[in-house]
């Protein structure tokens, strides 16, 4: 599930990750939050906290791809917030892929984090 983090500057969007993530927590979370970015002219700025996570379902991975893909050119900062080193070694391996800046924050650093991800 994915829970809006708030009192985040305007042009900055946050959840926290608990449990397992489904399709229905992109349509009814995230994308209602990224089109009101978009709406705005902001480009998508973005701080995700995992405490701890159980994953992804098989829609929502289908969603997680699509949106991204939908809106390449719009991502500008994704933050990542974990203390979960197998979440951080694949930010590593594959933050390249991620459009945007992807940058990695520990659980102690999320101030640090959305201020990066405001900047």
């Amino acid at each position: 599930m994915l829970i809006p983090i708030t009192g985040l500057p305007p042009n900055v969007i946050g959840f926290e990750a608990r449990g397992e993530i489904h399709a229905d927590d992109y349509k009814t979370v995230l994308v209602p939050a990224i089109d009101g970015l978009l709406a705005k002219g902001d480009d998508i700025r973005v701080v995700l906290v995992f405490e701890e996570w159980d994953g992804l379902s098989g829609g929502a991975a289908w969603q997680d791809m699509r949106m991204g893909v939908e809106h390449l050119t719009h991502w500008k900062k994704l933050a990542l917030v974990t203390d979960l080193e197998w979440m951080r070694h694949l930010a590593q391996l594959f933050g390249w892929m991620t459009p945007g800046e992807l940058e990695h924050f520990t659980l102690a650093e999320r101030d640090a984090a959305v201020a990066w991800a405001a900047s």
